[in-house]
């Protein structure tokens, strides 16, 4: 009994004996069956607190054993030491060995012990024991727990239940990305059964918290739709999903349940929560996952396995080890090893960079943090990482070196595999030699559409037929050089390359300046940068002339028996024949001073959507020119004749001098009535070489564009409906007066229609490319085909004027 303590004795007339504790309601307390009550409460007591000693004894001899190191004592004198230092504090002997813990300690544990009391506050009234005690006991289970089972039931009852959690699961990371359930408390053996292995790239909770370095707090699993283990318990429970790692290395998850929806934390709890999945990372660094051998017991292996493997590759390969600071965080990377194909890009040896850390040998490594990222994460947990064409930068002393490399990084027990190929320009060229003289009678090409620079083979200049002291000729220019009739395939050809980025072919004439015509094959495919944007074009030209004359031969002789073709095929084919000697992809130019006149026409892809697209351009017997485009609706053989009738009979009428309102009036009364009730939208001109004055209507259509130098805009709009939908119709006309340089522009709406986009949006997509393109007339209109959005596979028209 310490000083200052007393007892008194019982009262006079009483004797010292306490009496038997009160028995069961309506039991005498010195019957047999009250006795046996007080005994089995006795007992009872006596076991909780036999737990309670054998929970706290840890912490005790830790205890001591931090007086012997700070008193310089023995065990035994140490023992007395906290004794009477208990006694002093008033306090119990587990509570004091904790509090001499945290004091030596002063780890992440004891700096959230704090916001740990006053979360669990209430918890604290209902326990014998203080928070603290609860903390150390489960920090102690932990790392004393042969199992993580055990080490999950010890943090379950320690440390969670007094936040208010309900259950826990621990799981193990697999190389390949799957997950293992380690160890479970608060699930039903059951459901965590159910849940032992998630295969790779499963979406769970556990999951997208490994993906995170600070972990995933959910208020409830509904917010995302993720499932998880006990979902069906808990459906809106909040969860945690806290990556168990130490030293940088990421062995698993800590997932904790709570019964209801999980407001936001403190960053005292988030820190103790991310501290206790450290202690996890202890135990699952020896843990086994079945059916993973390569992945556990997590050893490094023979590092001159791993440099003999790094020496035996064809690429450059670097071997890696972590480098940790004191605290056993991952600050870097030491180069272990460096193979013989590596180059260092500032001269130096290889002694002189094996050995030394990453981030110190290329401090440029740091600011390609999504490189270094990935190679932490790769060591972390052990799933390999490869990328295709990825930027690689290192720089030393100044010296830049920067490539698009395809990049592997594996991890091997504790060691890094880093390889990277990178094929340089030389490297390109020289396969591009070797495949073309392998072929033969092909030429290969590059073009770097950022400067401009075009790269041709001896080869491709003999199938040009021109020097190898000329210019070689661009992608963009191929219709120039090529048969007329075959602008439309290559139009097909460079849009598909150049606009949607994919790799295309195309056949075509090729005309050369000796008047020799060779039947020609060109594929290529786009070069992309890490953002997606078009870097450079390369691919090859190849002479199949004798393929094509050979073709010629089997299709005369497949037509000499093709007299069973059937009739829808036969009236297909007519249609598109009749359609393409009615409108031609492009016709003589018109002989009118001071203005140029072009004309393009794209037919449908598809045979059997032949539509009724149709243009003119010529120059009426008063001098005046007509200009005009029209759409019939529909498709088929019926929309290329009604074509043909409205066609011409606008034509005719614009013989009279009537001007563009009155013609549509004539023209709607004939859709009406002389082609069996069609109905079609128009925009009709006629323009005055002399005032340089253009007159217009339109029916139904989408006005003409004017370009004036860097700028694109729609006329103002004027009234008209589409021919044929009523007997009779008249048609607002507007005037417009050109300038010097002017381009107008009249078009149909295959250039521009697409399905899911508005006619609005597309517009203006059309007016952007008509103000930034720049050269002749006929350059515009072919730029104007080839980076058309549209997606509807129908016909398109373009009729462009340049005022001189």
């Amino acid at each position: 009994m310490s000083a200052g303590e007393h007892r008194t004795g019982p009262p006079a007339g009483e004797t010292g004996l306490e009496r038997p504790p009160a028995g069961p309601a309506g039991v005498s307390a010195d019957s047999p069956v009250g006795r046996l009550a007080a005994t089995v409460d006795r007992l009872s007591r006596e076991v909780r607190a036999a737990q309670a000693e054998a929970e706290g004894r840890a912490l005790i001899e830790l205890a001591k054993g931090i007086l012997v190191e700070r008193l310089g004592c023995g065990p035994a004198q140490a023992a007395r030491q906290l004794a009477e230092l208990t006694e002093q504090a008033g306090t119990t002997l587990l509570e004091f060995a904790v509090e001499v813990i945290n004091q030596a300690a002063r780890d992440e544990m004891s700096e959230v012990t704090d916001a740990f009391l006053a979360a669990t506050r209430a918890a604290e009234e209902a326990g014998p024991e203080p928070a603290a005690v609860r903390l150390r006991a489960a920090e102690s289970g932990a790392l004393a727990a042969g199992d993580t089972q055990a080490v999950a039931e010890s943090l379950l009852d320690q440390a969670l239940r007094p936040l208010g959690a309900v259950a826990v699961a621990i799981w193990a990371a697999g190389a390949d990305g799957s997950l293992t359930l380690a160890g479970s408390a608060g699930f039903s053996p059951a459901e965590a059964a159910r849940w032992y292995y998630v295969p790779p790239d499963v979406a769970t909770v556990a999951r997208c918290g490994l993906e995170q370095r600070e972990g995933l707090w959910l208020t409830s699993p509904a917010d995302r739709g993720l499932p998880s283990v006990g979902r069906h318990h808990h459906p809106d429970g909040g969860r945690a999903a806290v990556p168990a790692g130490t030293g940088g290395r990421v062995y698993g998850v800590l997932e904790i349940v709570w019964p209801g929806p999980l407001p936001p934390q403190p960053p005292q709890i988030v820190r103790q929560v991310e501290a206790l999945a450290e202690l996890c990372a202890h135990t699952l660094e020896t843990f086994e996952v079945p059916g993973d051998p390569t992945h556990r017991p997590r050893v490094l292996p023979d590092a001159a396995e791993l440099m003999d493997l790094a020496d035996g590759l064809y690429d450059p390969a670097l071997v890696l080890v972590p480098h940790l600071d004191d605290s056993g965080n991952l600050v870097d990377f030491r180069i272990q090893h460096v193979n013989s194909r590596f180059l260092d890009p500032a001269g130096r040896p290889r002694g002189m960079v094996s050995g030394a850390l990453l981030l110190e040998a290329y401090p440029m490594a740091a600011g390609n943090s999504e490189l270094f990222q990935r190679i932490e994460r790769v060591y972390a947990t052990g799933e390999p990482f490869r990328a295709r064409r990825m930027n690689l930068t290192a720089l030393v002393d100044q010296v830049p070196l920067a490539s698009v490399a395809d990049i592997s990084v594996s991890r091997h027990g504790a060691g890094i595999l880093f390889i990277w190929r990178i094929e340089d320009e030389t490297a390109r060229l020289a396969s591009l030699l070797q495949h073309a003289q392998r072929l033969g009678r092909i030429g290969g090409f590059e073009e770097n559409l950022l400067t401009g620079e075009i790269t041709w083979n001896g080869q491709l200049y003999d199938l040009y037929g021109r020097p190898p002291t000329s210019p070689p000729v661009p992608l963009e220019e191929l219709t120039a050089h090529a048969h007329p009739d075959d602008a439309v395939t290559i139009g097909r050809f460079l849009r598909t390359l150049l606009h949607h980025r994919r790799p295309a072919s195309a056949a075509f004439r090729l005309q050369r300046p000796d008047g020799v015509t060779r039947h020609i094959r060109v594929v290529a495919e786009p070069v992309l940068d890490t953002d997606g944007r078009l870097l450079t074009t390369r691919g090859a030209y190849q002479d199949i002339s004798a393929q094509h004359w050979t073709e010629v031969a089997l299709a005369a002789t497949r037509d000499q028996l093709a007299h069973t073709e059937q009739h829808a095929s036969e009236r297909d084919r007519l249609t598109l024949q009749l359609q393409r000697a009615i409108m031609p992809p492009a016709q003589a130019p018109l002989q009118v001073p001071d203005l140029d006149v072009a004309v393009r026409y794209r037919p449908a892809e598809a045979e059997q959507l032949v539509g009724g697209d149709w243009y003119d351009a010529v120059v009426l017997p008063s001098g005046l020119v007509l200009l005009c485009v029209g759409d019939v609706a529909g498709h088929g053989i019926e929309a290329a004749t009604s074509m043909v009738v409205l066609r011409n009979a606008l034509r005719g009428l614009a013989v009279t001098g009537a001007g563009p309102g009155q013609l549509l009036s004539w023209l709607n009364i004939v859709a009406h009535h002389l082609t069996g009730g069609v109905t079609a939208t128009a925009v009709c001109g006629v323009y005055d070489p002399a005032s340089r004055t253009l007159r217009w209507a339109r029916a139904g259509h989408l006005p003409p564009v004017l370009v004036r130098g860097s700028e694109a805009a729609p006329l103002p709009l004027v009234s008209g409906l589409l021919l044929g939908a009523v007997p009779e119709a008249s048609y607002e006309e507007a005037e417009v007066r050109l300038a010097a340089e002017d381009n107008l522009l009249m078009y149909t709406d295959g250039l521009i229609e697409r399905r899911d986009r508005s006619v609005e949006e597309s517009l203006t997509h059309l007016l952007t490319t008509a103000a930034t393109v720049p050269g002749t007339l006929d350059q515009r209109l072919d730029r104007l085909l080839t980076y058309s959005r549209s997606d509807t596979d129908d016909d398109t028209c373009i009729v462009g004027i340049r005022v001189g």
